[in-house]
């Protein structure tokens, strides 16, 4: 999935499926989103346990004061219990500048309301835990020059689900950046159960933007 512009809320969108099974996203000639199959593999994936997910989550750089997007539906801290994901992804470790990139990672239960019809949380909320993540090592990025204080917006990801859980299950978020092309960000992050299985797998592109288009005041 590309993401090519804003999404507006509340407003008649195409979806538009190609002979060829890409799929575009459209608000009448302005497309804001392209999809095809793709695979992947993350072969890396580091084992984290619950308990050291929790620990990580105390290190989360950002709370509501300094939050540049506080009601995020992943990792705003400004959403309540059951509102958001509440996914605060932090280092593993105190961040250093030994040039080997940082793991973040986040404890979470998913919430009763985030239950397909099958019982198992839904396809787009485990899209969304493995999303904001890699966002947060990949501003992180320390080795890469990176402070923590860069805004940077999603423009690519791909994912790969092998298993979902349920709402109640605990579970790891895991992610850690694999490197940068100029203002193009890149990451990988990882879904795992409290037995560190690895559920599900994401890859991310993030680019570094100005402030004010992440805040949709510029094109």
């Amino acid at each position: 999935m590309t993401l090519r512009a804003p999404s507006p809320l509340e407003l008649p969108l195409d979806i538009l499926t190609g002979t060829d099974g890409d799929v575009e996203l459209r608000e009448n000639d302005r497309l804001l989103a392209t999809a095809r199959v793709a695979s992947i593999d993350v072969p890396d994936v580091p084992g984290v346990s619950y308990e050291a997910a929790e620990a990580a989550v105390g290190r989360t750089p950002y709370d509501e004061q300094t939050h540049n997007l506080p009601t995020c539906f992943v990792c705003g801290p400004a959403r309540a219990h059951g509102d958001g994901l509440r996914i605060f992804a932090g280092p593993l470790e105190v961040a250093t500048t030994s040039g080997k990139p940082a793991v973040f990672a986040a404890s979470w239960v998913p919430h009763r309301n985030l239950s397909g019809g099958d019982g198992h949380v839904a396809s787009e909320f485990v899209w969304a835990a493995l999303d904001c993540p890699t966002g947060y090592c990949s501003v992180g990025a320390r080795h890469l020059g990176l402070n923590g204080n860069e805004t940077a917006l999603l423009g690519r990801m791909a994912a790969r689900i092998d298993s979902r859980p349920r709402p109640g299950d605990r579970c790891v978020v895991a992610a850690w950046s694999t490197g940068r092309e100029g203002r193009k960000l890149f990451a990988e992050s990882a879904l795992l159960s409290s037995d560190q299985e690895v559920l599900a797998v994401a890859r991310t592109t993030w680019l570094l933007v100005d402030r004010q288009v992440q805040l949709g005041a510029m094109a």
